[in-house]
């Protein structure tokens, strides 16, 4: 297939698009910098500008594409959420979309398929409810960005693309977010490895997880079966709370786990972004689990497993 990917050089997009080159695609990366997916990829893709100045570029990389995969994001992690921060999350999310459904608008010959990402963070606060894709957006920043998000990329299915969003989870790879968990400090140690880590604040909140390796594989999924459509909770079948994953971290450092990062600290260093941490949602992927995706990675532990130590 060919296939026409945005976000190619961020923390999911270059472990999927070696995964789509391994498989025999071609692939084609939609960029405002060629320099970096060169460093990327090398000669392995072929690189396309696109956003304004690049619009025909970008326009005609799109022609004849079999698939289109959208990633692009600025992480919701990356910095102090002040006013200029949150449009940039915001807009790298919402315009990229619009634009990119813009361009597919205009094709003689539109892609089949537009795999793109969304979050968990759609459904907001929801305390102990047990939540699937059939559940009602929450309210707040981020379910309000994911909502206009979403709309923007459903746009193609009037233009005749099966269209799915994939509602990711906190994604555990080597780097990311569990580099985050295990080394909070400027300095390479790990409170963990010294008995010092702990919940985040009541540790009561869940945490909808995801190994990496299951993100990958439930976009290639998504991407190879006509079936699947709409929204797909991109995150492990067995979430659990925030108390219980330090317990995990604990255990495979062979250390106690039991000091809580209080939730006024969090705050202070994070500022508004401490409460997405704070608060979680209990997400479960009925979509994957009804037709058939199998996860290599249920349970916590064997996630954990497998990527430690880092």
């Amino acid at each position: 297939m060919k296939i026409v990917v945005t976000g190619a050089t961020g923390f999911v997009g270059r472990p999927l698009c070696q995964q789509l080159l391994n498989e025999g695609h071609s692939i084609t990366v939609l960029s405002r910098d060629a320099a970096k997916v060169k460093g990327a990829f090398g000669d392995k893709v072929t690189a396309a500008i696109w956003g304004k100045s690049g619009a025909s570029e970008g326009l005609a990389a799109l022609e004849n594409a079999d698939a289109v995969i959208h990633l692009a994001g600025e992480s919701v992690a990356g910095g102090r959420w002040t006013p200029e921060f949150k449009r940039k999350i915001r807009d790298s999310r919402v315009d990229t979309s619009r634009q990119l459904v813009d361009a597919i608008a205009k094709l003689s010959r539109r892609p089949s398929v537009l795999i793109s990402a969304s979050a968990v963070g759609f459904y907001g606060n929801r305390s102990d409810e047990s939540i699937t894709e059939e559940s009602a957006a929450g309210t707040g920043f981020l379910p309000d960005v994911c909502k206009e998000w979403e709309t923007e990329v459903n746009r193609a299915c009037d233009l005749g693309v099966r269209v799915a969003t994939m509602r990711i989870g906190v994604v555990l790879g080597k780097g990311g977010a569990l580099d985050k968990i295990l080394y909070p400090l400027p300095v390479r140690i790990s409170p963990y490895k010294l008995g010092l880590g702990g919940q985040l604040g009541s540790g009561k909140q869940w945490l909808p997880w995801i190994h990496l390796d299951d993100v990958i594989g439930l976009f290639t999924w998504a991407m190879q079966n006509a079936q699947v459509a709409g929204a797909v909770n991109t995150t492990a079948p067995e979430p659990v709370r925030n108390a219980e994953f330090a317990r995990a971290l604990g255990r495979l450092f062979h250390r106690p786990a039991v000091i809580p990062v209080p939730a006024f600290a969090l705050r202070l260093i994070l500022g508004e972004f401490a409460e997405t941490v704070l608060n979680g949602q209990k997400v479960l992927p009925q979509v994957a689990e009804k037709q058939g995706y199998l996860f290599r990675f249920r349970t916590l532990d064997a996630a954990l497993q497998s990527l430690l130590p880092l």
